[in-house]
């Protein structure tokens, strides 16, 4: 319930701060005192869109802040706009987006305007009644989740055939590509190696002649070569070190330079041996080197291994098409499984509301009769609609205010009967929902007399079970409330502005107003004595 309403700087509201109690609270007050900014306020914390012109002349800000008493205690809401036009949602103090805000209290408060008849040509209005009378609450969640998974499998369906459908447009082109790199054989680090054995093979001559003399040089023909001369410089060195022992470690330098002279020409020897100097050979690297060239300009890489991530992903996109094929029949599989199980929960929803159908339209027309439209009928038709999250139905509400001919409620209505109509709608809705707050901005208009009496009964019972605050001209309803608040415009003549508040009436002063309501400005003792009546009734 709504235990509390602060405001600051609203429109013609400097600063009100109010606390309700429960069951029915009434509020009165003269046309144009300010009972619609009362409604806008709670609208803002709603989520209706703020403009800066809500915001009182000279004031940088505006408040709205309700505080409600819920099962799991206290619950602070509060909005503030700034003149800049921008606006911040707090939940117990904590920021929140506005989408929050109005979430958590589209669970705490439901504001009913004069211009909510208009939610009698809602489809989604009318389900969502049959849906609270018929309690089907768990299997309508069901419907919603089996309807949000089946699009989901749809969806990757139509991604999956996109993507199939893709692969096999560029199927043969990609095929080519992997069969020319694949047939390439590929291998890492190839590439420095050929360039590196044509670069020899180009100049196989004059690396013969360079090998060949350099070998001449360390063992010539017919002469001692490198290594014996060494040798033989070592003996002698040996020779001398007898007399003059310094000269010993010469001879063991001399002795590793020898050895060491003696590998590398063993190991230029051998590559003169291995060295492969055919044409053949310079043919077939050349070649190589070419084929491997073009694919590197080809597919725009600068190295072979790129090439190969190249191949790899050609490879993959031609298997792709394989494991796309599959991944799509599995999805079809899915799809039906899914398909079958909606239909099936769809079914059982239908089936819920079509049971509870009748009941509810016995209910609205036991209403109506009550509220002396003593041959109305009211009608909930259950169609056949697109399959949707909601299932597969469409509701249509039908009335007839003498009991013949029954047609769309919304067109064959008068103003008096769609205020009872909603009212008896929104007594079944708070019922059956739960709603912590009802407000009430003017049901009752329209009508008067005993009808405005059992309508004022009604809305009574409603805040037996519940908080009730409605908004009302009619004395036969303001004199039912078990709390009676009014509100009005002063004009300040040192500011020059009007301002309104609002106050709560008891005793005397509550008489009072509901005599205004009766006799208007000029309050007759008949008004007074009919007043007294009506409150003694109560």
């Amino acid at each position: 319930m709504l235990r509390s309403l602060h405001i600051r700087n609203y429109i013609l509201i400097d600063s009100l701060d109010i606390k309700f109690p429960e069951g029915l609270v009434i509020i009165t007050g003269q046309t144009g005192a300010g009972k619609s900014i009362l409604l806008g306020a709670l609208g803002l914390l709603a989520g209706d869109k703020a403009e800066p012109s809500m915001i009182s002349g000279g004031a940088e800000t505006c408040v709205v802040e309700g505080e409600f008493e819920t099962q799991e205690g206290l619950r602070t809401v509060r909005r503030v706009l700034y003149s800049s036009g921008r606006s911040r949602s707090f939940i117990d103090d904590c920021p929140v987006q506005l989408q929050e805000l109005s979430a958590v209290c589209s669970q705490l408060f439901d504001i009913h305007s004069q211009h909510n008849s208009l939610l009698l040509t809602d489809k989604q209005f009318q389900l969502s009644l049959l849906d609270s009378f018929a309690a089907d609450a768990p299997l309508l969640q069901e419907c919603r989740d089996a309807w949000k998974e089946l699009g989901e499998c749809r969806r990757s369906l139509e991604e999956a055939k996109e993507r199939l459908r893709k692969n096999k447009a560029e199927f043969d082109y990609n095929q080519a590509q992997w069969q020319e790199l694949n047939a390439a054989s590929l291998r890492f680090d190839e590439l420095p190696a050929l360039e590196e054995e044509q670069k020899a093979l180009a100049n196989a001559g004059q690396i013969r002649e360079s090998l060949g003399a350099a070998l001449e040089r360390f063992r010539p023909r017919g002469q001692e070569g490198v290594s014996e001369s060494l040798r033989d410089a070592r003996k002698q060195l040996e020779h001398a070190s007898r007399y003059m022992p310094g000269l010993a470690p010469l001879c063991e330098r001399i002795e590793s330079a020898r050895i060491e002279l003696e590998d590398v020409f063993a190991e230029a020897e051998d590559a003169a041996e291995r060295m492969d100097f055919s044409d053949a050979r310079l043919e077939t690297v050349e070649q190589r080197l070419s084929l491997l060239y073009k694919l590197l300009s080809k597919h725009s890489c600068s190295s072979v291994e790129e090439l190969i991530e190249v191949r790899d992903r050609y490879g993959a996109s031609v298997s792709g098409s394989e494991e796309l094929e599959e991944q799509c029949a599995e999805l079809e599989i899915r799809l039906g499984q899914l398909q079958k199980g909606y239909d099936d929960c769809a079914s059982r929803l239908g089936a819920e509301r079509r049971s509870a159908a009748p009941q509810l339209a016995a209910e609205i027309t036991a209403q109506l009769r009550y509220l002396e439209l003593d041959r109305a009928v009211f009608e909930v038709g259950l169609h056949e609609a697109a399959p949707g999250a909601s299932g597969k139905d469409a509701v249509s509400f039908g009335f007839s205010a003498d009991g013949r001919e029954v047609s769309d409620v919304a067109k064959c209505a008068s103003g008096g009967e769609l205020s009872r109509i909603m009212l008896s709608l929104k007594a079944v809705m708070a019922r059956f929902q739960g709603m912590p707050t009802l407000i009430f901005d003017e049901i009752d208009s329209g009508v008067s007399g005993s009808v405005a009496d059992k309508m004022g009964s009604l809305i009574c019972r409603m805040g037996e079970t519940m908080q009730v605050v409605a908004i009302t001209h009619l004395p036969q309803v303001a004199a039912k409330g078990s709390a009676h608040f009014v509100v009005s415009k002063q004009f300040d003549a040192e500011s020059g502005r009007s301002f309104s508040g609002i106050r709560k009436v008891e005793g005397e002063e509550r008489t009072q107003e509901i005599a205004r309501l009766l006799s208007g400005a000029s309050i007759t003792p008949e008004a007074l004595a009919n007043a007294r009546a009506l409150l003694n009734d109560n």
